[in-house]
């Protein structure tokens, strides 16, 4: 084999794989169906028979597939993994949440100069330095998301590398006194570096989501930067949006953040006519504060 098809050939079972996933978990091929043999299957994909193994062998470690001996290969009724969804319109309940329903892989824990873009995000001190930690979060047993945090020193020292492998991390910040009052995240997609891929049980250059947060307590300054990377079979992003506005202004808006927006409509519309100052209008920042908070 040559070394194009020996690269090519990992490639074509993760395309199979994720097309046999689609059909599984779209309930094309329902629960306990029988799945076509592996010389079917390479036929019908024109697929060698090893390309077909490597994609069932991947399905089986999902749970989505029962090998049965002298029986075939079949859909694991009721047993399919789903993702993880995120509320995008309450990030931060959200984290903790999912802090306390999954399982965490702690791989690396150690304190770093802080580079200058980190200085700036989190709003640091001259010569603070950071602590900055490697997490796998997993369902079911399953890695789901890699995590890169940085938090400043003098925040980490209150809690243990073994409590960062046993509790959320906003929970221990939250246990040391700070409160976590608003974030900023962006999110995109980028490729796994090889570390990253073995982390995640994926191939180099597997398409993942990443999202960058950075949280700040109610001073302003912050107290965690978090670089995430999730694998995007199983892990999602979901918002409710709801139509708002007059008619001919109308606008998609957060369905979390609904009532208020009219509410700030309907004040500005009335300070207009009695010709007061308006109100000050309230961020999205402070609907997903008000409800992080107890």
């Amino acid at each position: 084999m040559t070394r194009g098809a020996a690269t090519a050939e990992p490639m074509k079972a993760h395309r199979l794989y994720l097309l046999l996933r689609e059909q599984i978990l779209s309930g094309e091929v329902p629960d306990s169906a029988k799945l076509p043999s592996e010389p079917q299957l390479a036929q019908e994909h024109r697929v060698s028979r090893v390309t077909v193994r490597r994609a069932l062998d991947k399905l089986a470690s999902d749970g989505m597939i029962e090998r049965r001996p002298g029986s075939g290969t079949f859909v694991s009724g009721g047993q399919t993994r789903m993702p993880v969804v995120a509320d995008l319109a309450n990030a931060l309940t959200h984290l903790v949440e999912m802090g306390r329903n999954t399982g965490v892989r702690l791989i690396a824990f150690s304190y770093v100069n802080a580079t200058p873009a980190l200085a700036e995000e989190l709003k640091l001190e001259p010569g603070e330095r950071l602590q900055r930690s490697i997490r796998v979060r997993l369902i079911d047993g399953q890695p789901f998301s890699y995590l890169v945090t940085h938090v400043p020193e003098r925040i980490g020292i209150s809690y243990s590398e073994a409590d960062l492998a046993s509790t959320p991390l906003l929970e221990l910040l939250e246990r040391s006194g700070l409160v976590a009052d608003k974030a900023q995240q962006i999110i995109g997609a980028t490729l796994a570096s090889p570390d990253v891929a073995a982390a995640l049980d994926v191939e180099i250059g597997a398409a993942l989501l990443s999202m960058t947060r950075v949280v700040y307590e109610v001073s302003g300054r912050g107290i965690e930067h978090l670089q995430a990377l999730y694998r995007p079979d199983r892990y999602s992003f979901h918002m409710e949006l709801a139509r708002t506005g007059d008619s001919g202004a109308r606008r998609w808006t957060a369905a979390a953040s609904r009532d208020l927006t009219e509410a700030n409509e309907n004040n500005d519309k009335k300070n207009a006519r009695e010709k007061r100052p308006p109100l000050k209008r309230r961020t999205t920042h402070d609907t997903a504060r008000d409800k992080s908070e107890p």
